[in-house]
């Protein structure tokens, strides 16, 4: 058995974090949940859910939760399982911008979920987009999910053992143990 801890694996789009995350929690010898914080909301995002099904062991169960992931944690982090929660900026998407979506909302759904996270027994590895590295969007609405998108990345790096930043399906460590 090797890491234990939480670890957050950040990269940009189709940057290998995903398998990267995958093939962590494949190898951890670990029962293996899957949460899944994607919404099917058009034919493009059908056909990703697909893929990434395709992708995982059979054997891994999988929760769907667009948006209650503190719940999630608590219900299922156990010392002998590793959670894998992909991904943290479509759920921070869904928590800001879904049907559900207000400001207070999100306030306390992001304290739950730290809070959540710091009490969590068992291996957990989360996986996020990383958005603040272009330039600065011009509308209000994209400058807040990158300044929200920010600041949880960072509430979440303080919390993780292990840090871990893809880019071209190569993984640099920037907190932590080695890979």
């Amino acid at each position: 058995m090797d890491f234990l801890g939480k670890e957050l694996i950040l990269g940009g789009a189709r940057s290998g974090k995903s398998s990267l995350a995958e093939s962590l929690a494949d190898k951890s010898g670990l029962d293996v949940i899957y949460v899944a914080t994607a919404t099917a909301g058009d034919d493009e995002m059908v056909e990703r859910i697909a893929r990434h099904q395709e992708q995982r062991p059979s054997q891994w169960h999988l929760v769907e939760e667009p948006l209650n992931l503190a719940e999630v944690i608590r219900k299922n982090s156990r010392e002998n399982n590793c959670l894998l929660i992909d991904c943290l900026t479509l759920w921070l998407t869904n928590c800001l911008f879904g049907d559900e979506a207000n400001e207070t909302d999100w306030s306390s759904c992001k304290s739950d979920f730290l809070q959540a996270l710091l009490a969590a027994p068992g291996r957990i590895i989360m996986v996020s987009n990383e958005v603040g590295q272009g330039i600065v969007p011009m509308g209000e609405i994209s400058r807040r999910f990158v300044d929200e998108s920010g600041w949880l990345h960072q509430a979440i790096a303080k919390q993780s053992e292990r840090v871990v930043f893809v880019t071209a399906g190569i993984p640099q460590v920037l907190k932590g143990p080695k890979l």
